[in-house]
């Protein structure tokens, strides 16, 4: 019969990461997840302080651009640097409270994100359909209450779903199937009977990428209607590429989320779990940066000229 223990902060855990697979998987893994995360830092930090440098980005696109960059610095932060420490023998052990805060800050991220590409969303339906209202409705405030409800909900979720997973009594087992705390390998670790607890998970997952995808697949809709009724072929592609990198994220975002997280007493593999995380966990912070400035040509011409005058001051 196996020994259950109520979770203390005595206790430490063990991150499989990927110490599973051959030497040269292992260091191709970490090569990837060394070089996606100093790109992930540098892009995004870049699209930040873009926008706050340039008077020409204080839109209210630009500002929700702003602020994921933000998220997905988290994001990528909470759960990269302890996966590139697991490659290595001493650097697989993490505390119990090192746990609850990883686990903490990757629901807040995640969730944050959800809300946010939601809400992006919605700023282009009001930009595309609604023209003439767009500077009245979208105003600094509002856009920044918008930002709040997101964090508030987020925090709030996250607040509850640590409460839930750390209350559970682990067995004598502490090897966490994953290169970092996630709802899955957390539960696989549980002893005594689960199900309220997997139950709960998927009602929050499907709650949470359900409601939030649904008012995007409403909100695109909308705007592809607007974009078809356009006579202009300029004005059509001008819409479409204010839409084409947002549209990318949430294809990539929600798709691996989901799959991930709508399964109830269907587990997938700790390997497939590892793979599928790697998408939104460390993929999607990496390619935000580039999808979002390089199919932006207001942004391109605004970072060309920041670094020019950077190469001008210097000299």
């Amino acid at each position: 019969m196996k020994r259950r223990q109520t979770p203390s902060n005595g206790t430490m855990f063990l991150l499989l990461g990927f110490s599973d697979l051959s030497l040269a998987a292992q260091t191709s893994l970490y090569v990837f997840f060394l070089l996606s995360y100093l790109l992930s830092v540098i892009g995004n930090s870049l699209i930040m302080l873009t926008v706050t440098l340039s008077p020409r980005l204080h839109t209210p696109m630009y500002f929700f651009l702003r602020t994921l960059s933000f998220v997905e610095l988290l994001l990528i932060s909470s759960t990269v640097p302890k996966a590139l420490q697991s490659f290595f023998q001493k650097g697989r052990t993490i505390s119990y409270i090192g746990c609850v805060t990883q686990f903490f800050s990757f629901i807040v991220a995640a969730v944050s994100e959800c809300i946010l590409l939601t809400v992006m969303a919605y700023d282009r339906y009001m930009a595309i359909c609604q023209p003439l209202r767009y500077t009245s409705v979208m105003t600094v405030p509002v856009c920044w209450k918008l930002t709040l409800i997101s964090w508030i909900l987020a925090f709030g979720n996250a607040v509850i779903d640590s409460n839930v997973i750390f209350s559970l009594h682990f067995c004598d087992s502490i090897l966490i199937a994953h290169f970092f705390c996630d709802v899955p390998p957390m539960i696989s670790l549980a002893c005594g009977n689960t199900f309220f607890v997997e139950l709960y998970h998927f009602i929050i997952s499907v709650a949470v990428l359900m409601f939030t995808s649904i008012l995007i697949i409403c909100s695109y809709i909308k705007i592809l209607t607007s974009i078809f009724l356009l006579h202009s072929a300029e004005s059509r592609h001008k819409a479409f590429s204010t839409c084409g990198s947002h549209l990318v994220s949430v294809i990539i975002f929600f798709g691996s989320a989901m799959f991930v997280h709508f399964r109830f007493d269907n587990p997938f593999s700790p390997y497939e779990d590892r793979m599928l995380a790697l998408s939104y966990c460390v993929i999607i912070p990496t390619i935000n940066p580039l999808i979002y400035s390089l199919k932006n040509n207001e942004m391109k011409e605004v970072i060309m000229k920041l670094h020019l005058s950077i190469v001008h001051v210097q000299h």
